[in-house]
């Protein structure tokens, strides 16, 4: 069993470019990655509120401990070396703004994705895969 299995939304070009940086440092094979988009999510997941899931980061640790928004951010970049990145989010008193942050920006990932990427939201984004890298190199 992974060490935390993250819920993340495929149809969001930002959080799958995270899930693939997350993927190539992930060389132990500490997470398991998981599309809520997925046809088959509820099938293999039933036990996760896909609606909660779609408007803040959800994972589950393998004690069965639940993290929520900034707290699986910062618990998958420590599984891969890198959670220094994302501690001072966790600071006491950034904590609250941070955490504040956070759910504007899970509501306004879409729109947030469109500015940043030019493309707001991608029927094939994938961890394998994603048609935005191919689109904005013309292919």
């Amino acid at each position: 069993m992974p060490e935390l299995t993250l819920f993340y939304d495929g149809y969001c070009p930002l959080c799958v470019r995270e899930m693939k940086h997350l993927t190539r440092l992930d060389t132990a094979g500490q997470m398991q990655l998981v599309d809520i988009q997925s046809d088959d999510f509820s099938q293999h997941w039933p036990q996760v509120n896909k609606a909660e899931a779609s408007s803040i980061l959800l994972a589950v640790q393998d004690n069965g401990e639940w993290l929520r928004g900034l707290d699986v951010t910062h618990r998958a970049w420590q599984l891969v070396g890198k959670g220094y990145w994302i501690a001072p989010l966790r600071w006491p008193v950034i904590r609250l703004l941070a955490d504040q942050v956070y759910l504007w920006f899970a509501r306004n990932r879409y729109r947030i994705s469109g500015w940043l990427t030019g493309q707001q939201r991608c029927e094939a984004c994938a961890i394998s895969g994603c048609d935005i890298a191919e689109k904005k190199q013309g292919k």
